[in-house]
C-alpha cells in the first residue's frame, strides 16, 4: 500500500517492507535529499523541501555557536542513519549530536548502534505532519535528547525511563530554554545565515542571548 502527502514536504509511505528490502533502498539511494523513517514494516520516505534544509541548517549552526562559546564538547553525527535491525527501527534525523558520549564516538568511522552509544541529541524539522511517530523510534534507540521545531514553535524532549517528557530546559545546554532560542531561529526571515550567527554569537559573548 502507498500514501502520499505534498507540499511543502513530499511524502511516500510504503508498509509490508521487510528490513531486508529497506536496508537494500538504505544502499541503493546512497547520497539523496531523502529521509528515510523505517518501523516494524512501515516505510516513510520524505523529499527534502528547501524550507526544511533551511531550517534544520540554521539550528545546526546555533547549536555549534552555543557548543563553541559554552565550551561544551560536541561531536556532529549529521543526518547519519540511526538503526537497529533487533529493534525493526531506523531513521535519519535532521541533524544529530554528541556531547555527554562524545569521548566514546571521537574516532570511530562508523556508527553501530548495538555497540555504540545512541546520539545526545537530535534535531527535528517537520513542517507536515509525518505519518510515523519518528519520537518514538527515537526513544526506542535511546536518543536522550530531541528539540522539534515545525515552522513555529520550538519543544524540548528528554527521555526518561523509555518515554518523552518536554523539558523546559535543555540537558545538553543547560540555561538553555526553546524561548531563548525560538527568536534566533525566526530571524532567518529577515537576516542571512552569516549575519544571524554573528549576531547570535555577540549575544552570547555580551550575555544578551536570552532576549533574542
Amino acid at each position: 500500500m502507498i500514501q502520499t502527502l505534498m507540499a511543502p514536504e513530499q511524502r511516500l509511505t510504503l508498509t509490508n517492507i521487510s528490513w531486508e528490502h529497506y536496508e537494500t533502498l538504505l544502499n541503493l539511494l546512497g547520497d539523496r535529499p531523502l529521509r528515510f523513517t523505517y518501523s516494524h514494516g512501515t516505510l516513510e520516505l520524505m523529499i527534502l523541501s528547501f524550507q526544511h534544509e533551511r531550517y534544520k541548517k540554521l539550528l545546526a549552526r546555533l547549536v555549534e555557536t552555543l557548543a563553541e562559546e559554552w565550551d561544551i564538547p560536541l561531536v556532529g553525527g549529521g543526518s547519519t542513519t540511526c538503526k537497529r535491525q533487533d529493534l525493526e527501527r531506523g531513521l535519519e534525523p535532521d541533524e544529530c549530536f554528541y556531547s555527554q558520549n562524545a569521548a566514546a564516538i571521537q574516532g570511530k568511522q562508523r556508527l553501530d548502534l548495538r555497540h555504540d552509544p545512541p546520539p545526545d541529541l537530535a534535531l527535528e524539522i517537520d513542517i507536515t505532519h509525518r505519518t510515523l511517530d519518528r519520537r518514538t523510534i527515537y526513544a526506542a534507540l535511546g536518543v536522550g535528547e530531541v528539540w522539534e521545531f515545525d515552522g513555529q514553535t520550538l519543544q524540548f524532549w528528554q527521555l526518561v525511563q523509555g518515554q518523552y517528557q518536554e523539558i523546559t530546559t535543555s540537558h545538553t545546554f543547560p540555561r538553555l530554554t526553546p524561548d531563548h532560542l525560538l527568536p534566533w531561529i525566526l530571524k532567518a526571515e529577515t537576516l542571512n545565515d552569516t549575519a544571524l550567527i554573528r549576531a547570535f554569537r555577540q549575544s552570547l559573548r555580551s550575555g544578551t542571548w536570552e532576549s533574542g
